[in-house]
Parts: C-alpha cells; structure tokens; sequence
C-alpha cells in the first residue's frame, strides 16, 4: 500500500490524488495514478470542470477530463501485455462503479484499499461478482481504536 501511496503523489488531479498497484505472486504488475490522458493538458492548466460546476464526489464522471488510478493500472497492463488476471488491485481510495466494473471484467480477484468512496454500487457489483474486498487500516489508526470505546 505504501507503493500506492507513493504512486498517487504523481496524480494531477485537483480534487483527490489516487494510486494504485496491480500486484500478482508478490510482483508488481502495473501501477497508475489519477490524471488527464497521455498528452492531454493537465487540470491544473485546465481547471477542473466538476469543482467548478460543484459535483459531488462520485457522481457525473463523464466530467471529468481525467482517468482514474485503477483505469490507468489496468491499461498499462493492457498496453504491455502484462495478464492481471487473478491479481490484486492495492489502491488508497475503494474503486468507483465505473472502474468496478472495469476491474470485474480484468479478472482482478481481490482489491485492498485505505479509504472508502461515495458510490455503493460499486461495493454492490464488487460483492456479486465475488471479488474480495479489504479495507487496510494503518496501524496507527488500528492502535488508536483499539483503546477507543465501544
């Protein structure tokens, strides 16, 4: 996750930098982080078109000139001819409904991810289609609750 986390810093998004890894037998597969397309201008020459129109996060991603992290993953993968199938999918955010559905189609059996997102269908398809779905929780974080009250 610490990788994810790390590739997320190459995001050029201006509303939420994103990462994630695609790993299978302990191997990286591919990586890829939230932005504009290859060759396209950046948001941050751009402006962002939802932040402006004041979308809330989750919904009308057809707004948005960017591709998301998981999308940019599987289609390095695709672009090299690298197989995710029965991979793992380690991103920070849990995955929209768009990139769920992408994700169910790429054989990608699990996804481990640090936070939640607003689109519950996609944790909908996620659970029908199967695939494991695991929230990490840092070990700070794990510590601190464990003297919480219940």
């Amino acid at each position: 996750m610490d990788i994810a986390k790390l590739v997320a810093r190459r995001s050029t998004c201006l509303r939420r930098a994103v990462g994630a890894v695609i790993v299978k037998d302990k191997r990286i597969l591919s990586t890829g982080y939230n932005g504009a397309p290859s060759g396209i201008a950046h948001c941050a020459e751009t402006g962002c078109l939802r932040e402006r129109l004041k979308v809330p996060s989750g919904e009308r991603h057809e707004l948005c000139r960017g591709i998301h992290a998981e999308q940019n993953a599987i289609i390095q993968a695709a672009y090299h001819g690298v197989s995710i199938r029965g991979a793992t999918l380690y991103c920070t955010n849990l995955p929209c409904s768009i990139c769920a559905k992408m994700i169910i189609n790429a054989g990608i059996r699990a996804i481990v991810y640090l936070s939640g997102y607003a689109d519950t269908m996609s944790e909908e398809m996620l659970n029908q289609a199967g695939i494991e779905v695991r929230r990490l929780v840092p070990e700070d974080q794990a510590s601190a609750d464990e003297g919480a009250p219940r």
